[in-house]
């Protein structure tokens, strides 16, 4: 299990103790993050819950510039979170080694960049054309997923993505706006339960771990840490430890 540590570079994130608005706060954090257990730093400048606002792509760029160059200094694995080919194309210019293509690779220039540079690449699942834009998912989500997987899988390797870059996510760090706990919480234990049956793309699976613990969410990430993953996206990555340490002294 490798653990990357998430930075907001948005005012906006709910998670506001992530948040670094300048290059010396986000190293900070960053050097945070890696004494406390992770080996990778996921940088976002875009909210996308529906409290943020959509910004531009000069915006977005002017909170990841300079954050990038000096994170990437610290030689560890880099991702930048955005759904937007152009500033994707220039974090990786600036010094990321990873992709979280927030976008569900749906774009085509996104995976021209993909195939160009040869990095790994996040690849979410999402009920829309990226975060913000997300319709609730009918039926069974773990089927849907799963499906959703198989097309994308069979599309990317034909535009000529090796297979060996991806990483799978099943996207529940995203969600439709207003969703209800107690829905979403249905929904995550459902696909968490169930995560096992990715094991059939014989790839990489990356989660987004909660950051809360109340209303059953450390139940959630118990489920997660027994049945297993390969990477996961955290904010607190030593109460993370700690929870798995707790289970396995069980």
């Amino acid at each position: 299990m490798k653990l990357h540590g998430v930075i907001n570079a948005s005012g906006d994130s709910l998670a506001d103790f992530s948040i670094a608005l300048d290059v010396e706060s986000a190293v900070a954090r960053a050097k945070d993050l890696i004494t406390e257990g992770c080996v990778g730093i996921d940088l976002g400048a875009a909210g996308s819950t529906q409290f943020a606002s959509r910004i531009s792509e000069e915006e977005e760029w002017d909170r990841l510039d300079g954050k990038i160059q000096a994170i990437a200094e610290l030689g560890v694995e880099l991702s930048v979170d955005t759904w937007k080919p152009e500033i994707m194309a220039k974090s990786l210019q600036a010094g990321a080694n990873f992709m979280n293509a927030s976008d569900g690779m749906q774009n085509p220039e996104m995976v021209e960049i993909a195939v160009s540079t040869g990095v790994p690449v996040v690849l979410p699942f999402l009920s829309g054309e990226d975060p913000k834009s997300l319709e609730f998912v009918s039926g069974d989500p773990v089927e849907v997923i799963v499906r959703w997987f198989e097309k994308s899988l069979d599309d990317l390797t034909k535009r000529g993505l090796s297979k060996e870059q991806i990483i799978l996510d099943p996207g529940t760090g995203f969600g439709p706006a207003n969703w209800e706990w107690e829905d979403r919480y249905k929904y995550q234990e459902r696909v968490y339960s169930n995560l096992n049956k990715l094991k059939i793309f014989d790839l990489p699976v990356y989660v987004a771990l909660p950051w809360k613990f109340e209303n059953g969410r450390k139940h959630l990430l118990e489920i997660l840490l027994e049945v297993g993953f390969d990477y996961g996206r955290t904010h607190l990555p030593k109460r993370i430890l700690e929870i798995k340490k707790e289970l396995e002294s069980q």
